[in-house]
């Protein structure tokens, strides 16, 4: 299995970018996918995922400003961010299960396959 997540970037607060995470070796349409962040010192954290339904959660810092999607043509995750603020600054990583459905609480361990991980940045 393979995650490869597009190339980040610096955004001014307030503007937006769209990651993307191509998987290869596994199949997006049949399991629960996520996006994660980790800020330079803290912890890995969840930000969203993403059910076989289209069912969603978010983290309650990027409610009503990120939004993840999937393209099962295309096998790919994306994360669409907007109104972006310096918090959101952190390497980003695309995340797989292999359960069906998103167990509830974006918790790290209950994802088996990672990709790279990709920084983006919100000077302040």
């Amino acid at each position: 299995v393979h995650l490869v997540e597009s190339v980040g970037g610096s955004v001014q607060a307030g503007g937006s970018l769209r990651l993307s995470c191509a998987a290869s070796g596994y199949t997006v349409r049949g399991y629960c996918i996520a996006w994660f962040r980790q800020g330079s010192g803290l912890d890995r954290e969840g930000v969203a995922t993403i059910d076989t339904i289209g069912r969603t959660s978010y983290a309650d810092s990027v409610k009503c400003r990120f939004t993840i999607s999937k393209d099962n043509a295309k096998n790919t995750l994306y994360l669409q961010m907007n109104s972006m603020k310096p918090e959101d600054t952190a390497m980003y990583y695309c995340a797989a299960d292999t359960l069906w459905y998103c167990r509830p609480g974006l918790r790290r361990d209950d994802f088996t396959y990672w990709g790279q991980g990709t920084q983006v940045t919100v000077p302040s």
